[in-house]
């Protein structure tokens, strides 16, 4: 049978392929060490849980409006009036199963076919695949490793045709950890009001940073903005709750509402269960702050470990969960032809799992999640700059 040309062109997310990999490899009894993992290490916090139990025994269980249950509509607006200083009433706020999903109906409501998304490079595996499902062209900018992966504004400038239609921005980000400042939001977005170019605002990982930096919206930044502007962000890291899928867009009215009806015909929903519990996740407590000290923690000690490895260099994110360290020196020296080959060997040799970087579209690099525990950590450290010594020698 023939496959619909859309899914020809996909390619498999690398973040998924290795942590299957990895759990394959042990169920097969082998000691493997998976930093690939995009979620945190925690289970999701006694009161949610105790939330969704109530929700069950009060039997609400059954469909709710496309967009979301009323209650979290509300609270999700509670939230960016008090953490952003934005304003959304329930109508620009749509709920969706997960945030990989507000991207991917996004998308599907926004583009035509052939119209152009600037997704700057390194990105996350799936902005692409989705630009692509939706018949849109993903337009890759290299963001440099010496602007510690941020887009200039004359960069996107330059990127911008009659056929782009939006520019994704994903601060802090998924691979880097990178943050954009407010100075270089503003400047992004005076380009994007420019040319007409709508925002596609990433704030995923936004309760995650952990130098002392403030979060910035670029949607505060001005009205102009706010309106040129649609936020993705959802409860999955900052509590916890990746497999419960439920993540929120919040933007132009015609645009959530373009969303709205069509989550009607392919999701009906999201679970009903899991909205009450991202409601308890609102409106009775905050993120989890001890995750995020043990978080910072982790991230000290990766970071110091992965620079006494030879050949290995690392820009020192600020935000979310990963490492994106520079590994070209050491497969070279090792005798790898690739980054992706020297990914291969490490994980059959010395059993650690990492995500090569071509998977974000950034051939030298690779990705390690620290949310894992720090023996883990330590250990994984220690067998990569082993493999690194021994293939050097």
């Amino acid at each position: 049978m023939n496959l619909a040309k859309r899914v020809k062109t996909l390619s498999p997310s690398s973040t998924l392929a290795i942590t299957a990999k990895a759990k394959e490899l042990k169920q097969q009894g082998h000691d493997v060490i998976g930093l690939g993992a995009g979620e945190p290490d925690f289970n999701t916090p006694q009161y949610i849980l105790d939330a969704a139990t109530e929700a069950m025994n009060e039997g609400k269980t059954k469909y709710t409006p496309s967009g979301g249950v009323p209650e979290l509509k509300k609270a999700i607006a509670k939230k960016f009036a008090e953490d952003n200083q934005l304003h959304y009433t329930a109508d620009q706020i749509v709920v969706t199963t997960g945030a990989k999903h507000a991207l991917y109906t996004l998308f599907q409501v926004l583009l035509d076919e052939g119209e152009e998304v600037i997704v700057p490079t390194p990105y996350w595996v799936s902005y692409p695949e989705q630009v692509k499902l939706a018949g849109g062209t993903p337009i890759f900018v290299t963001a440099r490793e010496e602007n510690q992966f941020k887009l200039t504004p004359q960069e996107l400038e330059a990127a911008i045709t009659k056929k782009t239609k939006a520019v994704v921005i994903n601060s802090p980000s998924n691979p880097t950890g990178m943050m954009y400042s407010k100075e270089e939001l503003q400047a992004l977005g005076e380009v994007c009001l420019k040319h007409d170019v709508l925002i596609v605002s990433d704030e995923i990982y936004e309760k995650l940073i952990y130098t002392g930096d403030e979060h910035v919206s670029i949607a505060q930044l001005s009205n102009a903005l706010y309106q040129q502007t649609v936020i993705i962000n959802g409860v999955s890291k900052s509590h916890a709750m990746t497999g419960w899928r439920i993540g929120y867009a919040a933007g132009p009215k015609e645009i959530i509402k373009a969303m709205t009806n069509l989550a009607s015909h392919s999701t009906s929903n999201p679970t009903s269960v899991a909205q009450y519990a991202a409601l308890a996740a609102y409106e009775q407590g905050g993120e989890l702050s001890e995750m995020k000290k043990v978080f910072a923690e982790r991230l000290e000690l990766l970071y110091d470990l992965l620079l006494d490895i030879p050949g290995v260099t690392c820009i020192k994110p600020k935000g979310a969960f990963y490492l994106f360290p520079n590994v070209k020196e050491a497969a070279t020296k090792c005798g790898f032809s690739s980054v992706d080959d020297f990914v291969a060997a490490l994980l059959e040799e010395e059993k650690v799992a990492v995500v090569p970087g071509s998977g974000f579209g950034s051939n030298d690099n690779i990705r390690l999640s620290y949310a894992t525990s720090t023996e883990a950590l330590q250990e994984a450290a220690k067998r990569i700059k082993d493999f690194v010594i021994k293939h050097q020698a």
